[in-house]
């Protein structure tokens, strides 16, 4: 026989969850009748789960025989999960000890000794009727979880050890009170990344608890100027305390006696997308008090910021798991479950497939977003779609990205950008050299990034997604793609917004500088003014025999221009304090080395 999970989606129509059947004080008895009515064996047929408590008078009951026949015919033929409660009766002897008292039909006989063979549950020895009934509830919810499972089950992709490893711990850890805090990347949604997670397990633990509750986007909601946590707030405490519709609008008051209330309930509360401790404050109070949560209560919480669960008050705070990206076999699951339907990608587009889990480089939503944007196309259109991808990523990409990016402060939003654009898989040192000369506080600056999952330092190189775009390429601060910087230059487009341009000048055959780019800047009425600001200057194969100015900027960090037809660099001693790198090689009209005496800094030269 099939198993009951894929079985039950056999049955003709499941109208309800649970069919119970039992022996009342003569309630049935007194309407036997050889056969069960049409509605009570549609109502049998139409259930997902049947419980059969055997109690001392159930066997005595033809009504009750003939529901269990019914019971283990749908059971038999379409695999209806059947739980059996065994209530102060033992299943070994079940068909014996009715023998006297009833002329059991041979039908009825093979129904008990096939029942009382099934996994149930044995009043003997469950000393509390009420815990006897709560193992049976959270059983019965558990077997119902499992039959449907969520519909986001394909986005557990890669995550399913995590899942289980925070599921245990909620269930068998510590049995006083305890939170676990999920953080990992930004580049998530509620349907994706730590919230996908957390609803996961919210999903198969919450029945666990006498009460749960799951807030979903606090983040989003606290932004909102009209209601704010307010509603959140009344809803969870009412949820929780089943009391109806709480009325506590002033924040903080109410919640001490709502909070002493709590303490006696073993609870499970999901917190998602918090962005600072005072919005949990907000919701349910300070979490500094071991005395107003029941022991074994549970609180999970989900961010963006990998020091928000560092910073949870007492010592109560229990594991903090970090959500990485995909591994690229992870990915490309994902993805083809997305663009395909299937685990592996379709004929003919494996090649196109790689292209993409390289470009994501194992971000879930990018992953989902893109496999159901490409789904079904043509392979042309595939082509179409990636080349695109390369200088506008996809929208929906964007919008959850910018969130990360929004919350941050004008000077790490620039660090960001500068990574972003020009510094990917540079190494650290040299990148937070050149920061710091651009007047950041770049070490607190890097770490927020890395906090927020926008960028990673793996060993010494610094790396990130290039899932991020600015706007239109006049009003950029920063150029990096070749058709943009070649419309800026060419077109005269550029605005006193460009701070940086990074251009492959393999990627272009020439580009004509127009004569009025750069005049009308404010700030940089020349391309002389605009040099000395310069942080950062490389130019392969440089045409030109002098640089646009006889002063070299100050805080200038690196100065790269092998293969150049430059002549003289400069002319006596230059302050180059912030000089770290210099590479003049292969400059063949390069008369002499100039004056480095005051390079006191530099780390790296070639010349």
């Amino acid at each position: 026989m099939a198993s009951s999970s894929s079985s039950i989606n056999m049955i003709p129509h499941t109208k309800y969850d649970v069919f119970l059947s039992f022996r009342g004080k003569d309630i049935r008895h007194n309407f036997i009748k050889d056969e069960i009515s049409p509605s009570l064996s549609s109502a049998i047929e139409g259930s997902k789960i049947s419980i059969v408590i055997f109690s001392e008078g159930y066997a005595s009951s033809r009504w009750c025989l003939n529901e269990l026949v019914k019971i283990l015919e749908i059971k038999n033929k379409y695999g209806q999960i059947v739980v059996p409660v065994f209530y102060r009766v033992d299943p070994s002897d079940l068909e014996e000890r009715f023998k006297e008292k009833i002329d059991m039909l041979q039908t009825w006989r093979i129904a008990m000794r096939e029942a009382s063979n099934l996994s149930g549950f044995d009043s003997h020895g469950i000393r509390s009727e009420y815990v006897l009934i709560e193992g049976i509830v959270n059983d019965i919810l558990k077997k119902l979880n499992d039959l449907f499972p969520s519909d986001s089950k394909d986005q557990l992709v890669g995550v399913e050890s995590i899942i289980k490893q925070i599921e245990s711990l909620l269930l068998t850890g510590s049995t006083e009170f305890n939170t676990v805090g999920i953080w990992g990347i930004a580049r998530s949604s509620p349907r994706v990344g730590p919230p996908l997670i957390a609803n996961a397990i919210y999903s198969n633990i919450s029945s666990h608890f006498e009460g749960s509750y799951f807030i979903q986007n606090i983040r989003e909601e606290s932004e909102k100027p009209a209601s704010g946590l307010a509603g959140f707030r009344r809803e969870l405490l009412s949820t929780l305390l089943d009391v109806g519709n709480m009325k506590i609008d002033i924040p903080k008051i109410g919640l001490n006696f709502e909070r002493r209330r709590l303490s006696r309930m073993k609870v499970l509360i999901v917190f998602d997308d918090v962005t600072c401790i005072q919005q949990i404050e907000l919701l349910i109070g300070g979490l500094d008090r071991l005395d107003c949560f029941m022991p074994g209560s549970r609180i999970i919480i989900t961010t963006r910021d990998a020091q928000l669960p560092k910073n949870l008050p007492g010592s109560h705070v229990g594991h903090v798991f970090e959500v990485k990206e995909l591994s690229y076999n992870d990915s490309l699951t994902l993805f083809s479950r997305n663009a395909f339907g299937q685990n592996h990608p379709a004929a003919g587009y494996l090649e196109l497939s790689d292209i993409v889990i390289k470009y994501v480089n194992g971000v879930p939503l990018a992953l989902k977003v893109l496999g159901r944007h490409l789904f079904g196309r043509s392979e042309e259109e595939w082509e179409s779609a990636i080349k695109k991808l390369s200088r506008i990523p996809h929208m929906d990409i964007q919008k959850v990205l910018k969130v990360s990016y929004d919350g941050l402060d004008d000077e790490e939003q620039n660090i960001f950008l500068d990574i972003a654009c020009f510094f990917k898989g540079q190494y650290r040192d040299f990148v937070m050299n050149f920061l710091d000369a651009c007047g950041f506080s770049t070490k607190i600056g890097v770490r927020v990034l890395v906090d927020k999952s926008l960028v990673t330092i793996s060993g010494n190189m610094i790396t990130m997604h290039d899932l991020l775009q600015e706007m239109d390429p006049g009003k950029r601060s920063r150029l990096w793609h070749h058709e943009d910087i070649y419309q800026v230059l060419n077109k005269n487009t550029g605005s006193e917004a460009i701070e940086g341009i990074s251009l492959d000048m393999f990627r272009v055959k020439e580009i004509c500088l127009n004569p009025n780019t750069y005049k009308d800047v404010r700030h940089s009425r020349c391309l002389e003014s605009f040099f000395n600001e310069l942080r950062y200057f490389q130019w392969d194969g440089y045409p030109l025999k002098s640089l646009p100015s006889k002063n070299i900027p100050e805080h200038l960090v690196s100065l790269e221009m092998p293969h150049s037809n430059i002549e003289q660099l400069w002319n006596g001693v230059q302050n180059l304090a912030a000089l770290k790198r210099l590479n003049l090689s292969y400059c063949k009209q390069l008369s002499r080395i100039p004056d480095l005496s005051l390079a006191l800094n530099l780390e790296w030269s070639l010349h």
